[in-house]
């Protein structure tokens, strides 16, 4: 568990380290979109994903790796929003940090849970399997959010984008470190 901790961390740096450049390129012009438009964004990087894994080669130049990227960074985007409500207004730098690590540590936390009760399975499946599984929660979270958000049974839009995180971390694991 401990290599696995320390495996999600660099993850942690990876991430972040894009989510800060395109802050410093873009400011928070994110907040503006709905949960159901962030769901969208995901949903085009994984579909991306699945295509380059079928087909064999992207003509676009960059790999799976970005878009595994760019789903955990919407995730976490997703889950502000869902906190905070859509906005015109400015958030600081300092306050999204906070936020975007606050999330990214829940995920981990939700992941060392889970981790404890499947004993990490997740290192035995294929990456391609994540895209799956991510194309699966996405499809899910548009039933909730065309539910207007409520579930019978089911967790909510929350859950599901910490899953999706978690997710891609593992595909990212894989990636970065060849498991």
């Amino acid at each position: 568990m401990e290599k696995t901790n320390q495996q999600y961390d660099k993850v942690i740096e990876i991430c972040s380290e894009v989510f800060v450049k395109k802050m410093k390129d873009y400011g928070v012009a994110w907040r503006i979109l709905r949960p159901s438009s962030i769901t969208d964004q995901i949903y085009i990087k994984a579909n991306r994903i699945r295509s380059i894994e079928e087909k064999g080669i992207s003509k676009v130049g960059e790999g799976i790796r970005p878009e595994y990227i760019g789903i955990i960074n919407y995730a976490i985007i997703g889950l502000i929003q869902l906190e905070l409500g859509i906005s015109e207004n400015e958030l600081s730098k300092e306050e999204t940090i906070k936020f975007y690590d606050k999330y990214f540590q829940e995920a981990k936390k939700l992941m060392q849970s889970k981790n404890h009760d499947y004993g990490e399975a997740w290192r035995n499946m294929r990456v391609s399997s994540y895209t799956d599984l991510i194309l699966m929660k996405i499809k899910r979270t548009k039933q909730i959010e065309d539910n207007k958000g409520m579930t019978l049974i089911s967790e909510g839009i929350d859950a599901n984008y910490f899953d999706m995180i978690n997710y891609s971390v593992f595909a990212l694991i894989k990636l970065e470190f060849g498991e």
